[in-house]
């Protein structure tokens, strides 16, 4: 093609649940569009989506992969998205820079509930999109119960575009599969021409004559195709109530327009890894997807005019350690060294997986890199002038944590440099340190998510990490009052003696009062100089009470003490504190106090019962449930759950809901460890249940 035609663009997103085949429908779109010569596999490590290390040694997605292809002077810039629920940050910030996005599902009844989250997502952003139900060569259910299944999780109708011919296969192979439901995939009905296809492997597809056995379920299939397009075009209805036959040209316009406004969702059928039903998908595209400056529109609320503004929608730290920010242009053109948002440009490329093509210029409809965006984050909208910030996904709440230090002390220096380009490259990632425990905990989406990033940690910036569950900031309280409780500290060694002497009175608060301190002493028995000392002293015996945690929601008052004119000073009366609080907590009755968080779980109705059962059986208390507002099939469960339970709850929740079950979580308040369960923390702390040092 001539430099000086410039291609039309289109950006497309594939997404869908884990292993329904993303990775190789990308393989398939760029070898039939001749963007690669030979298909590689994900099995094999050697596709150009999944080209991340962590990815390809997993066998699976872990971040975004951006791949382009020409086809019929249009140029597709794709975005492979992870499937797994613990990456779906990667998919969403991904998301608000396409055009269209491609749902990529299995046939298989039991995990169409898994696309419910992301349908959700796509519809609150009007993104619009459309459906491939892939490995058809494996579906264990009929063609319009798909298309029935389907239509429970979505909130916009879903039109069958094209209707899969099947063959029933004969044999004891046909059968091994559980999955497998004995028919082959072997042509299609176009639902608009009725024009019937058969598939060839590694060839486009040939016209057949119209299968006559069909006949009746594609016409079943279609009437409900153009009934739906019909509730946005008054003139297709009037059509269809006078029995006109629409003209193609306008069923046509009519799917450009109702995917373009997120109004239908059109469903297409194949196989990826034989390259099956890939062409009509890219045709599909090519039509009815929406230009760049369409969805530019949107986005910009109408306002254009030629200053650049782009969009990062994922930063990339490269094994060599240069920063690279993938970013949507969205209006105006950039150029080699632009200045965006204070910062001057490095260079500016277009990647196929992890190869880099260099560019003088990008303009808006495009997705390229810029190199050395320092400052910028994901998310982050640029321009050359101060722009107005785009809309962005909402960030994830981490769920799921790990405390982490390095194996190597030395290298505790390097640590927070790394986690902070940790962060940049995945926002779903957090860090704290935290102040009880004193402990690095890194929190995140899951196990394998948390993993990936400890991966990163070690190959990209040479910091291998011990990990361990984190522990609980238990604290303890007293349980009844004492009082008169002497401490006297008297020390002499040669000039100057040591002398403070207290009496404290001690008893407990309400739950969350925290420590309060007063005095009541008369006539002077201790000066004014020294009562600081004294709380001082009591404050540093409650950073580590008798069971070995804070203690807290306790009073202290000083009642009545002694002086030396001498040998007495602040620290001699702070220490004769710390000596009467070691007398009088013990005798006051210490007990374990453990954080109670306040979980708002999210699942779909059908496992409600199984999640009250989940959280009862880790000592929740629950505090109600109710339907989950837009959310069709969906309650909210709220309970309070000890943090205690909490380690692996995300872990078991996602087991019993097909991996779409979710929570947020909050601390609420301090509550009394069961005695049987203190008894077993302070034996693991190294106490006794009496509350003694061992």
């Amino acid at each position: 093609m001539s430099e000086k035609v410039r291609l039309g663009s289109r950006n497309v997103a594939i997404v869908g649940p884990y292993l329904s085949g993303k990775t190789t429908l990308l393989e398939s779109l760029l070898f039939v569009t001749g963007a690669i010569t030979r298909k590689g596999s994900v099995k094999d490590s050697n596709t150009v989506g999944d080209s991340a290390t962590e990815s390809r040694d997993r066998h699976m997605s872990v971040e975004i992969s951006t791949a382009c292809a020409e086809y019929n002077d249009i140029r597709f810039t794709f975005i492979d998205c992870p499937g797994s629920v613990e990456f779906a940050q990667e998919t969403y910030n991904a998301l608000m820079g396409v055009d269209a996005a491609i749902v990529v599902c299995e046939p298989i009844r039991d995990r169409v509930l898994t696309l419910a989250p992301l349908f959700k997502f796509l519809d609150d952003w009007e993104i619009p999109h459309l459906v491939f139900v892939n490995k058809m060569d494996r579906a264990n259910i009929h063609v319009l119960e798909t298309l029935h299944a389907l239509k429970a999780v979505s909130s916009r109708p879903l039109v069958a575009h094209q209707y899969p011919i099947m063959q029933r296969e004969v044999g004891a192979a046909a059968s091994a599969d559980p999955n497998f439901g004995g028919e082959q995939l072997t042509g299609f009905i176009d639902m608009v021409s009725e024009q019937a296809y058969q598939y060839h492997p590694g060839a486009p597809a040939d016209p057949i004559p119209f299968p006559e056995h069909l006949k009746q379920e594609e016409h079943t299939a279609r009437a409900e195709m153009l009934e739906a397009l019909a509730n946005f075009d008054d003139h297709l209805l009037e059509e269809l109530l006078e029995d006109i036959e629409p003209p193609q040209e306008e069923i046509l316009k009519d799917l450009k327009m109702e995917l373009g406004a997120d109004l239908v969702v059109p469903v297409f059928f194949g196989v990826a890894e034989q390259d099956y039903g890939v062409r009509p998908l890219l045709e599909a595209l090519l039509r009815e997807s929406p230009e760049p400056e369409t969805t530019a529109a949107r986005r910009l609320k109408g306002k254009a005019s030629n200053t650049p503004i782009a969009q990062v929608l994922k930063t990339f730290y490269t094994p060599q350690g240069g920063k690279l920010s993938l970013v949507r242009v969205w209006q105006g053109k950039l150029t080699d060294g632009i200045v965006l948002n204070g910062v001057r440009t490095g260079g500016i490329y277009r990647l196929m997986g992890q190869q880099q093509q260099s560019l003088n210029e990008a303009v808006a409809g495009e997705i390229v890199a810029l190199s050395r965006l320092e400052g910028v984050k994901t998310g982050d909208t640029i321009s050359t002038e101060r722009p107005a910030q785009l809309a962005k996904a909402e960030q994830l709440e981490p769920v799921y944590a790990l405390a982490i230090t390095p194996e190597k002390r030395n290298d505790e220096v390097k640590l927070s440099g790394a986690i902070t380009k940790l962060l940049e490259e995945d926002p779903s990632l957090a860090w704290e340190q935290h102040g009880d425990t004193h402990e690095v905990i890194l929190w995140g989406q899951g196990e394998i998510h948390l993993q990936v990033a400890l991966d990163r940690l070690r190959r990209k910036y040479n910091l291998p990490m011990s990990t361990h569950m984190p522990q609980v900031p238990y604290k303890e309280t007293i349980r009844k009052p004492v009082t008169s409780v002497h401490g006297r500290y008297k020390h002499q060694s040669g000039g100057h003696g040591q002398f403070g002497d207290v009496f404290l009175d001690i008893k407990p608060l309400p739950r969350g009062e925290g420590f309060n301190f007063k005095e009541t002493i008369v006539g002077g028995v201790v000066p004014r100089q020294y009562i600081p000392g004294v709380e001082m002293g009591v404050r540093e015996f409650l950073v580590h009470g008798p069971l070995g945690f804070p203690v807290v929601d306790v009073a202290v008052t000083l009642t009545n003490g002694s002086y030396h004119t001498v040998d007495s000073s602040e620290q001699a009366f702070k220490q004769a504190a710390r000596l009467a609080m070691q007398t009088g907590i013990p005798q006051a009755q210490p007990t374990l106090l453990e954080p109670i968080l306040r979980v708002e779980v999210t699942t779909p109705s059908e496992f409600t019962s199984k999640v009250l059962q989940l959280l009862s059986g880790r000592r929740g208390q629950i505090l109600g449930y109710e339907g989950r507002q837009d959310w069709q099939g969906w309650d909210n469960i709220t309970a309070y759950l000890p943090q205690a339970e909490m380690q692996n709850f995300i872990v078991e929740l996602r087991s019993l809901t097909l991996g779409v079950g979710s929570f947020h979580w909050a601390y609420d308040h301090l509550q009394e460890v069961p005695e049987k369960l203190a008894e077993k923390v302070l034996a693991s702390n190294g106490h006794g249940h009496n509350g003694n040092s061992k």
